[in-house]
């Protein structure tokens, strides 16, 4: 092996082994990922800095592959080539914006990076961001704790990484000997759900009823808002509506629960709010899933269909007197949203998602312990709802 291919072959082996270990699905292994800035500084060429991405990214993401096989029941291929395709505005960014000055250039470059990373369009695919282990470093920091992990990552490109890493890791380890996950919303109830790829196609009112005695199951007696996965509802209409009104009356429950509303140009993937007295449609998504989702072409090519984003529409709700921060499936893996909604200074943050398609993959754990992170970053209690 040619010597001048050592440190670009190592760069990327030890971006690859940061990835693996940053987004394994525990929220405190997140912080591996300040390494990254260190290992894309170090790199002697853009060409180098490139593969140190590409192998961070493809690493972080690994489970997509198999997640499109299983969503499409497809063979591989087509998920490798998602998988490589999503790699792309990572190795972009990073790529275009390595430099061979050190210092302070480069520390800025890098917080550029990190900016657009977090914000569309190549926000869109902004899985892996290292500033998402701000919640683990500093827990109840709020936008003080974000800013000072920025400076951080930003420093680890610098001559001063040393100190940096130093800083960085005893936060780490400090917050590991005290880490509690958030707290529970008072009043809440989130109900995971294992009912696979039925959840949300399963349209019969059997179904319907099979939820809500699940729900009167499992309700603990200081509940007053339960919150079921994306999908529960299958497409919202007037009789679906109808029928969950009717088995609610009588009581006080008021169920928050994931379904679609569709009409000729597409659908919106929204969290409905229905109790024995009234409904309404609480949330649109942000950013559904690129490609099964959203998909922005088929416009252009005279076609409807697709979910629809509202990227940077209503980022709170209110609930009960209460503004709640929703995240829906996907948005739970990228930046913004969560930074949105907390600009509005929620009192909980409700998370949400339909990931049967993940069975074998760390992507439902990895969504938990990024949400969990963020909840913790600002000190909001965390209700959650998944389905497997």
């Amino acid at each position: 092996m040619r010597p001048d291919w050592i440190q670009p072959l190592a760069l990327a082996l030890a971006s690859a082994t940061v990835g693996c270990i940053a987004w394994t699905g525990h929220a405190l292994a997140l912080p591996a990922a300040i390494a990254f800035p260190a290992l894309w500084s170090l790199a002697r060429s853009r060409r180098t800095a490139s593969m140190a991405a590409a192998a961070y990214f493809l690493a972080a993401s690994r489970g997509l592959p198999q997640g499109v096989v299983a969503f499409y029941q497809s063979d591989i291929w087509p998920g490798l080539m998602l998988w490589l395709v999503a790699s792309s505005g990572f190795v972009m960014v990073h790529g275009a914006l390595w430099s061979r000055h050190y210092g302070a250039w480069k520390a800025l470059r890098y917080t550029i990076a990190m900016v657009l990373m977090a914000l569309p369009p190549f926000g869109i695919v902004g899985w892996a961001h290292p500033v998402t282990a701000a919640g683990i470093l500093f827990p109840g920091w709020g936008w003080s704790g974000l800013a000072a992990v920025t400076a951080g990552l930003a420093i680890m490109t610098t001559q001063y990484r040393p100190a940096a890493a130093i800083t960085l890791v005893g936060f780490w380890l400090w917050s590991a000997a005290f880490w509690t996950t958030p707290d529970i919303g008072r009043g809440w109830q989130g109900v995971d759900l294992q009912l696979g790829n039925s959840l949300g196609r399963d349209t019969s009112l059997a179904r319907h009823s099979d939820l809500v005695a699940t729900l009167r199951l499992q309700r603990r007696p200081d509940t007053a808002y339960m919150l079921l996965p994306e999908s529960a509802l299958g497409f919202w209409t007037p009789s679906v509506e109808r029928s969950w009104r009717q088995q609610l009356a009588g009581g006080d429950l008021s169920v928050i629960a994931g379904a679609a509303v569709v009409d000729a140009e597409g659908y919106d993937n929204v969290l409905v709010r229905v109790s024995a007295t009234e409904s309404e449609i609480l949330y649109r998504e942000r950013m559904p899933v690129p490609g099964s989702m959203w998909q922005p072409w088929l416009p252009l090519i005279g076609k409807s269909g697709g979910a629809r984003a509202h990227f940077f529409s209503n980022p709170a709700v209110s609930v009960g007197g209460r503004r709640v921060a929703p995240l829906i499936c996907y948005e739970q893996l990228i930046i913004w949203p969560v930074l949105q909604s907390m600009l509005h200074d929620p009192d909980l943050i409700i998370a949400v998602g339909n990931d049967w398609w993940t069975e074998g993959t760390s992507i439902v754990a990895i969504q938990r312990a990024s949400t969990q992170a963020w909840a913790r970053l600002f000190g909001k209690p965390l209700v959650m709802s998944f389905n497997t």
